[in-house]
């Protein structure tokens, strides 16, 4: 939950312009890969550059077309027309075309430009394309909108330089050392310069050019929204950045990423990212302690704005970890995880879980018999979810009637009018009605409410207080620094013996709201440290970091590695009712988590409601993202198939999410909002025993018109440049493949305005057989969205003239096995499955096209077996 502020929830930057309209004597409309109108960096050794375009036409329009590249890729003044060939029979389409258009014919047309020394490394590329009858050519830019796609050729060897060569106008103010990279062929440097101490309640502030980044094409930046939130920003050429920046990423001419990482946290410096106007980064710097500061700012270059980027935070890493230890605060956390043996595992249990938010659904006159019959509603739609939030409104507070900035925690217990038996009664009676509940969490804000402590109040009197003035010109009544973990862990015992397990601890970024010097240096940090301490001893780490995107707690609390990893909120809220807000919701997760996937979090990308225009594009961000999953809706208000494709159900009956095993991130940090091109973001699901491992890549089109795209193998991160796979639509529920990267594969994407695909590529293991090599492919739970992430292990192998799958699930469903040559086999004589070593009937197996679909949750049922120690669900098939 967090403070409506409407004027801030606006989608940047405004709608781009839509195509200008189709000649009428002609429907023609080219995609392609590269796409139009960004920058695609090719790699030195790529050999070719591989060119895939689907032309979409009338079929009333004639069969045969032409199709040509006009490039500079000889030169820079040297255009050339170069001719696609028709892919006919060589590609294999996999069409995932949710517009309605049976009229339409589509073609694949490729190229494999080859590439050498004379390639111009920054050329400009478009397309002109006719039908054969026809001698007018038309031109992409004519009838799509789209400027030329650029391509930025590398250079071969990576050359080290001084950073001037990638920086001019360095101020003479920062002391510049080389650093060892944690990165192969990368650059890495630390700048500091000196800031001067505070003076009584003023912090010192700076502003220190960096200097203009040379050779800038493009440029990305995660910037601070307003004080709890981060949210990316693009641009061309020139820097100019509308929000002080944390990270700026800039893509060179020459194909080369340089990564700007401003350093908070450390001492009592903040530092961010600005501009003057004149293209040169400049480094904005507060300093809140008594002596003098240091401003800190990172820079790394390399081929990839990945490599970069992963250069720059470990550093960083390394500069927080030293100065916790110098500086003793790193003991006493080190202390608590020992004392109460936290494990990961159980975190990640929680996070596994599905969870259902008061927040939007229930709203702000929150009550127990409210919670009680949104529960019963849940039930009563067959949903059963495994945590709850108890969102804000919960607690005891004063000045009745008043925003809620104005009002203070009074003290632990619920407040009488909503929960008349306390907040232990309410707890207690939920978890005995709804036994699928095991995890029960509650809002609090960081200092207690939005509005601290209330002065006189029961907390009041028996904790020191301290008086803190704010940025808003208010002043605040807190629990004195030293008194913070006695308050916290007081706090969350009272919740502990009510029968709360977890908390989402949200406003947390009043700290950096806090006006003067001595109190910032006062609070921050320790009330960070205090919190930290007692959400480890008390919830075992089950917690929620809310509205905590503030530079002195990111870098401070979620970035070191010494403790689980916490529940970070990852952007701002989701706001049902603001429709301008979901796509760049989406959008903004996907590019925060560029920055996010480095700390030691696992990213929250919010809650949302399933009975809701958006709800699908919602569901499948959060199935990908690799975060948790939570829902908010109003009672009786539910989209339960939507539901089913979120979640599956295990052998014991209970209800998870089958979450991908790393944080989500967009694959193009620098294609902008308005750029007309459709979002990608890429996850990853891990392989079993040296087995490879299955990426995902969530297709969304956050355009405010359809938007079209052509994707190969080479578009999915983490494929290898050998394997070979099959690629899947969930929304489409095709595949095609197998495939490889020097393959004709091609998916054809054309998405309408809340539009979305979850596309996977699994990997094809060959096993021996006497009619040939036989693939299979585990293609998981088809019926959800991150299918593969229900698979825990697979093993493949041959004996005996059999080729036996051994497949481990995470949970029951519909499991999908590819089997190379499938439809032409007899089910009843070429295969056999079993199920906890018992055969599978054959009515609960079927076949489409070469895949094999096996109904585990109806064979499990008709065979009334019950789960064992194990909450695995292992499937056998025996292919003859």
């Amino acid at each position: 939950m967090n403070l409506y502020l409407p004027e801030r929830i606006v989608a940047w930057p405004p709608k781009p312009a839509s195509p200008p309209p189709q000649p009428a004597n002609m429907y023609a409309k080219l995609t392609s890969n590269p796409p139009l109108d960004v920058a695609t960096v090719v790699a030195p050794d790529a050999g070719s550059i591989p060119f895939a375009v689907v032309l979409e036409t009338d079929v009333a329009s004639g069969a045969e077309w032409q199709v040509a590249l006009w490039h500079n890729l000889g030169g820079v003044d040297n255009w050339a027309s170069t001719e696609l060939v028709p892919a006919g029979e060589a590609a294999e389409l996999l069409e995932v075309h949710q517009l309605a258009a049976p009229h339409l014919h589509r073609r694949v047309f490729i190229l494999d430009f080859p590439v050498s020394e004379a390639t111009n490394p920054a050329a400009a590329f478009t397309y002109k394309f006719r039908p054969r009858t026809d001698g007018d050519w038309k031109w992409a830019k004519d009838t799509l909108g789209l400027g030329d796609g650029l391509l930025y050729l590398q250079p071969a060897l990576f050359s080290e330089h001084p950073l001037s060569y990638y920086i001019a106008g360095l101020s003479e103010a920062w002391a510049v050392q080389g650093e060892n990279a944690d990165t192969p062929d990368t650059q890495l440097w630390s700048l500091t310069a000196p800031l001067a101490p505070a003076n009584g309640d003023d912090s010192a502030w700076a502003k220190t050019v960096l200097g203009v980044p040379e050779m800038c094409s493009r440029w990305m930046a995660i910037v601070r929204l307003w004080t709890p939130w981060l949210a990316p920003r693009h641009g061309r050429d020139k820097f100019e950045v509308d929000h002080e920046a944390i990270m700026a990423a800039f893509l060179r001419r020459d194909g080369l990423s340089v990564v700007v990482l401003a350093l908070s946290g450390v001492d009592d410096v903040l530092s961010t990212l600005v501009h003057d106007g004149d293209g040169n980064v400049v480094v904005n710097s507060r300093n809140d302690d008594e002596g003098e500061g240091t401003a800190r700012v990172l820079v790394a270059v390399a081929k990839s704005f990945e490599v970069a980027n992963a250069a720059v935070m470990y550093k960083a890493r390394r500069v927080v970890a030293e100065f916790a230890r110098a500086s003793g605060e790193l003991e006493e956390e080190i202390e608590a995880i020992k004392e109460e043996d936290v494990k990961a595992s159980w975190v990640e249990e929680w996070a596994d879980g599905f969870a259902y938010c008061t927040w939007n659904g229930i709203g702000q006159a929150l009550t127990e018999e409210k919670i009680f019959d949104a529960l019963d509603e849940l039930e009563r739609n067959g949903i059963k979810i495994s945590s709850l939030i108890i969102d804000d409104n919960w607690q005891s507070l004063d000045n009745a009637g008043l925003n809620q900035i104005y009002r203070g925690m009074t003290r632990f217990q619920a407040n009488e009018e909503g929960f008349p038996k306390g907040l232990g009664h309410t707890v207690h009676t939920l978890r005995e009605k709804h036994k699928s509940i095991r995890h029960v969490a509650v809002w609090h804000a960081m200092l207690g409410y939005w509005g601290a402590i209330a002065p006189k109040s029961e907390i009041a009197l028996n904790y020191l207080t301290v008086e803190v003035k704010n940025v808003n010109g208010g002043t605040w009544t807190c629990i004195h620094p030293g008194e913070a973990l006695r308050f916290y862990s007081d706090f969350y015992q009272f919740l502990s013996d009510c029968g709360i397990d977890s908390v989402k601890t949200d406003a947390q970024f009043m700290l950096d709201q806090i006006a003067t010097a001595p109190s910032r240096r006062a609070l921050i940090r320790p009330y960070q440290d205090a919190w930290t301490i007692a959400t480890l001893r008390k919830f075992q780490a089950r917690a929620i970091s809310c509205m905590s995107q503030a530079p002195p707690l990111i870098f401070h609390s979620q970035m070191p590695v010494t403790k689980p990893r916490l529940l970070v909120r990852n952007s701002d809220d989701f706001f049902p009712d603001i429709p301008s807000s979901h796509a760049w919701h989406v959008f903004a997760n996907a590019h925060n988590a560029l920055f996010t996937q480095h700390l030691h979090a696992l990213p929250d990308w919010d809650m949302f409601q399933t009975d809701h225009p958006w709800a699908a594009f919602h569901a499948a961000a959060r199935c990908v993202s690799g975060g948790p999953i939570y829902f908010t809706d109003t009672p009786g208000r539910h989209n339960v198939p939507l539901i089913k494709q979120m979640t599956a159900t295990t052998p014991r009956g209970e209800t998870v999410i089958l979450r991908p095993h790393r944080v989500a991130k967009a694959t193009t940090p620098y294609v902008g909002y308005g750029d007309a091109q459709l979002l990608t973001v890429d996850n990853w699901i891990d392989g079993y025993a040296g087995s490879p491992g299955t990426p995902l890549l969530g297709v969304f089109n956050v355009s405010q018109d359809p938007v079209s795209a052509v994707l190969t193998l080479a578009d999915f991160p983490g494929a290898s440049a050998e394997g070979e796979y099959v690629l899947r639509s969930h929304v489409a529920d095709k595949l095609v493949g197998p495939t490889t990267r020097a393959g004709k594969a091609v998916v054809s994407l054309d998405l309408p305005v809340r539009g979305y695909d979850l596309l996977t590529a699994y990997p094809v293991t060959r096993a021996k057989a006497k009619s040939g090599p036989l693939g299979v492919a585990v293609l998981g739970l088809v019926a959800k969205m991150s299918a593969a992430a229900g698979v825990v292990g697979t093993r493949v192998s041959e004996s005996n003239g059999r080729v036996h799958v051994w497949t481990s699930l995470k949970a029951l469903g519909v499991l999908g096995i590819w089997i190379s040559g499938l439809a032409g086999r007899s089910v009843e004589e070429d295969l056999m499955g079993v199920l906890f070593g018992r055969p599978i009937p054959r009515h609960c197996v079927s076949v489409d096209g070469d895949v094999l679909l096996v109904d585990l949750e109806r064979a499990w049922k008709e065979s009334e077996q019950r789960a064992g120690w194990s909450n695995e669900v292992v499937v056998e098939v025996f292919v003859r």
